[in-house]
């Protein structure tokens, strides 16, 4: 992991991808993110935070993916959302509002380049009225989608789950069976037995870290709950 002091350009990506930092007064912005911000560079597969663990600032992502997750004691975990360029992470959102650890933890899924704010810094630019209703704004889109992962979990068959989470990503996803049952908070001998079922069913065909989508319809058809 490399960090240094945010340069030039980064600080102009920043202010391309974030328009709410953009519109901060330029003297409150500009002295923290001197004083309070570090701009990072992370392979991909990186721990940037943990569970249980103080927060150690806002990030906000530039390049890249970080996946958030959820873990248990028995090692499995269950993805939360992932943040792209342009989002918010609402595990350490909370972390910085509420004064409390960590909720989750996040991996960045490839190479990313972020600028990570101290709690400091975090407190100054909420003060403005404009930035803290964007970091509340996207932290309620963030809640929608958190509620309505835990009614799929509840609520929906797991083979349901996987053809949704099959589907959006183009006649051919790399990935793999692992991959998968972290996504979906399940154990990688299940996702195999529903994905060589759904191969046996003309719905896809399996490689190796290979899934080419045949029937897109009957996927759709049976992630809506048709059978």
């Amino acid at each position: 992991m490399n960090s240094s002091a945010p340069n030039a350009a980064q600080i102009e990506d920043l202010l391309a991808r974030y328009p709410a930092v953009a519109a901060l007064p330029a003297a409150m912005r500009e002295s923290v993110l001197a004083e309070h911000a570090v701009a990072l560079q992370v392979p991909g597969g990186t721990l940037l935070f943990s569970e249980g663990q103080p927060c150690q600032g806002f990030p906000m992502v530039l390049k890249g993916e970080v996946r958030v997750a959820r873990g248990a004691p028995n090692g499995r975990s269950l993805e939360l959302y992932r943040v792209q360029h342009g989002e918010l992470c609402v595990a350490s959102t909370s972390c910085l509002f509420g004064h409390a650890v960590l909720a989750a933890h996040g991996v960045s899924t490839e190479p990313c380049e972020l600028i990570l704010l101290d709690p400091q810094g975090f407190a100054q630019w909420t003060a403005d009225e404009g930035f803290r209703r964007y970091v509340f704004g996207i932290f309620a889109d963030r809640i929608a989608e958190l509620m309505a992962l835990a009614e799929a979990v509840a609520f929906q068959r797991l083979d349901q789950r996987l053809a949704g989470a099959l589907l959006g990503h183009g006649a051919v996803l790399q990935t793999t069976h692992q991959q998968l049952a972290d996504e979906l908070g399940t154990v990688r001998e299940i996702v195999t037995r529903l994905l060589k079922r759904f191969e046996r069913e003309g719905c896809l065909l399996l490689g190796r870290e290979r899934i080419e989508i045949l029937d897109a319809a009957a996927l759709r058809a049976l992630a809506g709950g048709q059978a």
